[in-house]
């Protein structure tokens, strides 16, 4: 068989419908959205776009499942999740495909993103039959305190388009485990990941009506109103802190439970004692992971002023020769971006890099011909640059210096943003000195890529709120009630 022909029978198996209640049908206006390769710009399918009637009828049917899939077994919810674990397994040549071909990451990121992603249903499968509470005695001996865990309820899911399989299932494993049906609404830039993944999760026998997915391009339309149903009680959405700040005061109506993980404008301290070569491979894990497009990229390298010269030289030499191409291409490290868009604002920064004194060490274009690529790029701009205060990503990697321990945690806490941070220091004393005192949720020592299902996501500050993976993970999802027992 062609490798064509094996992409075409790959598409041709991913639903293209709305799920409601079990059943993949068409979006109830009819209407279509297109989804394009971003290596190509071509059309690679058309799936439905829904509306808010859809949405409602996403929320029906999981109001509807919602009390008889909370009374099922922790172990039974638990062997759906494993079953889904090794059915992801099975399949990961065609996730990491389906996933570098509608977003465009190369193919051994795609690969990476689709082990990480089911560790999340092998360990929620894990914590499923692990949900507790407690029992003891009240201080004046007068009643005994119980105290239990029960699921949230119904819960709408938005997630981004550029982890689309990791995405789905850090939010979607914890619901199923504590016992919460679910409205999913992937991103319209990369749906079909989601799309295959929620086929599966039926296949793995999870019950209908309990995970509904809805794809839209009008997102603010057909969601909102679910934000004032109140047979909804969570949500939780991963995106632009923009975004989030709408999606919260909508929430705010019903008081509902909310998970955010928003923006991040990540610093990379990078001290004189560093291992400079364990510095470099660590900025360029942090920086060009999924070609810059994550929440936890590092956007400010804020490097000592007496290795800067020779980190920003070493740094410069490995950027410039990543292979940059389509993703499932052999040998590709550098994908393109999403869209058109992504590149115009990759070119806005690196003019507003230069206009504050910033220097172009190497890249700073667009690739020119079909695609939305853009050079890996290392410039020096100066590290309090207006420029560096927006979100980037992109391949772009801004050098910034500093003179002291204190100046370093400064600037790194000056953002407004508060998820990822990374440090590289071979002194023990001041790691933990300055972990201490950096204002981020998640911190890096010595390493670039730190996301683990087994560790909790979020951050604080303009980040977020909650955590998704880990322990933490499926707290998200749970309820405690206290029952006051007379003797």
């Amino acid at each position: 068989m062609t490798a064509e022909r094996a992409a075409d029978d790959l598409l041709a198996g991913v639903p293209t419908g709305v799920l409601i209640d079990g059943v993949w049908r068409d979006a109830r206006g009819g209407a279509r959205i297109g989804v394009e390769d971003p290596s190509t710009g071509k059309v690679l399918l058309e799936v439905a776009d829904g509306d808010a009637a859809d949405m409602v009828a996403a929320l029906d049917a999981a109001a509807a499942a919602q009390a008889s899939w909370a009374a099922t077994s922790p172990r039974d919810r638990a062997e759906i999740l494993r079953r889904a674990f090794d059915e992801v397994v099975r399949r990961a040549d065609d996730f990491a495909w389906l996933i570098s071909t509608e977003m465009g990451k190369p193919l051994a990121e795609s690969a990476g993103e689709v082990r990480y992603a089911a560790e999340f249903l092998r360990w929620f499968s894990e914590e499923a039959p692990r949900i507790s509470g407690s029992w003891r005695r009240s201080p004046e001996g007068t009643s005994r305190l119980l105290t239990m865990k029960a699921p949230v309820g119904p819960t709408l899911m938005i997630t981004p388009w550029n982890f689309p399989l990791a995405m789905a299932t850090r939010k979607v494993a914890p619901a199923v485990a504590a016992g919460c049906t679910m409205v999913l609404k992937p991103s319209e830039l990369t749906p079909l990941t989601s799309l295959l993944f929620a086929d599966l999760l039926q296949q793995a026998g999870l019950p209908a009506g309990v995970l509904n997915v809805v794809t839209t391009s009008r997102a603010g339309e057909a969601t909102l109103p679910l934000l004032g149903d109140p047979r909804l009680r969570k949500l939780t959405f991963t995106g632009s802190t923009a975004v989030g700040r709408i999606l919260l005061s909508a929430a705010s109506e019903q008081v509902l439970r909310t998970s955010m993980e928003l923006g991040g404008n990540a610093p990379l301290l990078v001290f004189d004692d560093a291992d400079l070569d364990v510095a470099v491979q660590g900025a360029l894990d942090a920086k060009m992971r999924n070609v810059g497009q994550a929440c936890t990229a590092a956007n400010r390298l804020l490097v000592h002023e007496s290795v800067a010269e020779e980190f920003s030289r070493r740094l410069s030499a490995a950027m410039s020769g990543l292979v940059v191409g389509p993703g499932v291409e052999p040998g590709v490290q550098v994908g393109p971006l999403i869209d058109a868009r992504a590149v115009d604002k990759a070119e806005r920064l690196v003019d507003a890099a230069r206009a504050e004194g910033g220097e172009v060490l190497t890249g700073g274009h667009a690739v020119p011909g079909d695609g939305h690529f853009f050079e890996p790029t290392v410039l020096r701009a100066p590290a309090t640059a207006a420029f560096v205060q927006e979100e980037i990503f992109g391949p772009i990697a801004p050098i910034g210096t500093f003179a002291e321990t204190d100046e370093a945690v400064a600037l790194a806490n000056s953002s407004s943003y508060g998820l990822a941070s990374y440090v590289f220091s071979r002194d023990l004393s001041r790691v933990l000195d300055v972990v201490e005192r950096l204002e981020f949720g998640m911190v890096g020592v010595n390493q670039g890529v730190i996301s683990n299902a087994a560790a909790p996501f979020g951050g604080i500050k303009q980040s977020g709120l909650g955590r998704e993976g880990g322990a933490e993970g499926i707290e998200e999802y749970l309820e405690t009630k206290y029952v006051g027992l007379a003797p």
